[in-house]
């Protein structure tokens, strides 16, 4: 059986679509039996999914663990695009593309389940709930781009850091994956660097600046926020582009 799909607590991948557009219960049992249905995995930290030129032939539905989203240039230096969270779908819909424009990595160990487009296609149509919940989740992951575009862009060090860690607050929050206002947070300094386009010994500087002011601490690979509305004010957070009000 599925780890996950059939436990007293919903899925992850139930509670991350269900909080971008209210499932039916049909739909919710829809997707169960996808995914008792699906091929199970599960990989170590440090391993590669998907790597950029590969075939895109199935849809990951994650269910524990963390991953990234990066893109290499030829001379090694990375940049990761995204962080994928449990409750995270990669991608709706990938197999339309011949092969992957990115690759994938996982932060820590991770299980998931793969979708052939023939199961997944038939999962879009069983219930029209889950059809639209599907497509929120992948118009959400393109806002998230774009918010990440401003970090980059726009946003000076202080603001990136604390901006990425209110938006995975946020993410984890829906998935029930935080206690309080603490979180686990596998994330080293050079990956939360190559997301935010800073040199490590920046990101050190601004994690030590985000800590003098009280705003967070960091120990033993866990998170916690000190003061959630400091931070976003800091960051100029706003949770809006994430869609996670379920209407």
């Amino acid at each position: 059986m599925l780890a996950g799909a059939d436990s007293g607590q919903e899925p992850a991948v139930v509670r991350r679509l269900d909080a971008l557009r209210r499932l039916s219960e049909a739909g919710i049992a829809a997707i169960k039996t996808a995914m008792r249905g699906a091929i199970a995995k599960a990989a170590a930290a440090g391993e590669d999914l998907a790597r950029e030129g590969d075939r895109s032939e199935t849809v990951r539905l994650f269910l524990s663990g963390w991953a990234f989203r990066y893109k290499a240039l030829e001379d090694g230096r990375r940049q990761i695009v995204s962080f994928i969270l449990p409750g995270d779908i990669c991608d709706a819909h990938i197999y339309l593309f011949a092969t992957m424009d990115h690759s994938i990595a996982t932060l820590t160990p991770v299980t998931y389940c793969e979708l052939d487009h023939t199961a997944f296609e038939r999962l879009m149509s069983a219930d029209i709930s889950v059809a639209e919940a599907f497509h929120c989740e992948t118009l959400a992951a393109r806002a998230m781009q774009r918010e990440w575009a401003i970090n980059l862009g726009r946003r000076d060090a202080l603001e990136r850091v604390a901006h990425m860690i209110c938006e995975l607050f946020e993410r984890l929050r829906v998935v029930d994956l935080v206690e309080g206002n603490s979180f686990a947070f596998p994330v080293t300094q050079m990956d939360l660097a190559d997301a935010t386009g800073l040199s490590t010994v920046h990101l050190n500087r601004t994690l030590q600046e985000l800590r003098a002011a009280g705003l967070i601490t960091l120990r033993d690979r866990s998170l916690t926020i000190l003061d959630f509305q400091a931070l976003a004010k800091t960051a100029m957070f706003n949770p809006n582009y994430l869609h996670l009000d379920r209407k």
